[in-house]
């Protein structure tokens, strides 16, 4: 119960209905959310997509946790705002953000257009700039944590041409350092995680195409140093550690948890 009494509002914690046919990947999003809750946090479930949302916070309420269920584009400041606010008012308070939305692009300058390049910046920096703008007045009141899901990919070459994603989340990197010293002395502490290999939704709807499971899971675990892609909940773990007072004296902080990856030369 490292949570207990806290109200965490996570960004992109819905659960889309799984595109793999074992259907056992989960998205970082919703393992946050329900370790979280069974670590005593009223947890706000905040996702463009409804029944997302509502899927884990059934699976919270269903392990006996308190969840609320909010609908709203993360990029979207009114209805950040409005999400906040529910979140406020049905849990009274603000204690933990985390902003695991994201989304890959493949493509360099020669396949992707302008548009298509600051799509991609907006769903993976922007949401990170429009939760702080909405949420630290909020946590500003008793203090509290914010955690920014980031990606191995914004300091190495992880075997994909996504640049525009790479981008991003370099600049969600030095985004989480900025506001980490902004607001040292003011009761707030900002990390962020470094995700690597991770076996979740998102690898088979945006990167795998048309390749199959197995073979997408070979592929992405034969690039690990340990041989074996991380899962959703090995994200989790990290996000409650810097969510928690055990990380009390944390702040700006990129934590790699990637089996090593970061380590590699390219």
């Amino acid at each position: 119960m490292r949570l207990a009494g806290r109200t965490a509002l996570v960004l992109g914690g819905g659960q889309a209905e799984a595109p793999d046919p074992s259907g056992s990947a989960v998205g970082i999003g919703f393992a946050i959310a329900t370790t979280f809750a069974r670590h005593g946090a009223s947890t706000v479930v905040v996702d463009k997509d409804a029944a997302a949302a509502a899927r884990t916070v059934e699976d919270i309420r269903r392990c006996g946790g308190r969840g609320l269920a909010v609908v709203a584009d993360a990029t979207d400041p009114d209805q950040v705002e409005a999400a906040v606010a529910e979140a406020v008012t049905a849990f009274d308070g603000l204690d933990v953000v985390v902003n695991s939305v994201g989304a890959t692009r493949l493509g360099g300058p020669e396949e992707l257009t302008l548009a298509q390049w600051r799509a991609t910046l907006a769903v993976n920096l922007d949401s990170v700039f429009v939760s702080a703008q909405k949420t630290l007045p909020h946590l500003l009141e008793r203090g509290g944590a914010i955690v920014n899901v980031s990606s191995t990919a914004s300091i190495r070459w992880t075997g994909y041409p996504y640049p525009a994603y790479a981008a991003a989340k370099a600049a969600v990197n030095q985004l989480t350092r900025s506001l980490a010293l902004q607001y040292a002395d003011r009761g707030i502490r900002v990390n962020a995680i470094l995700a690597g290999l991770i076996d979740t939704p998102l690898v088979y709807r945006q990167l795998a195409a048309d390749a199959d499971t197995a073979a997408v899971r070979a592929e992405r675990s034969a690039l690990s140093p340990t041989g074996a892609m991380g899962t959703a909940y090995d994200i989790a773990h990290a996000a409650l550690y810097l969510a928690s007072d055990e990380a009390a004296y944390v702040t700006g902080t990129l934590l790699p948890v990637d089996g090593g990856l970061h380590v590699r030369a390219a």
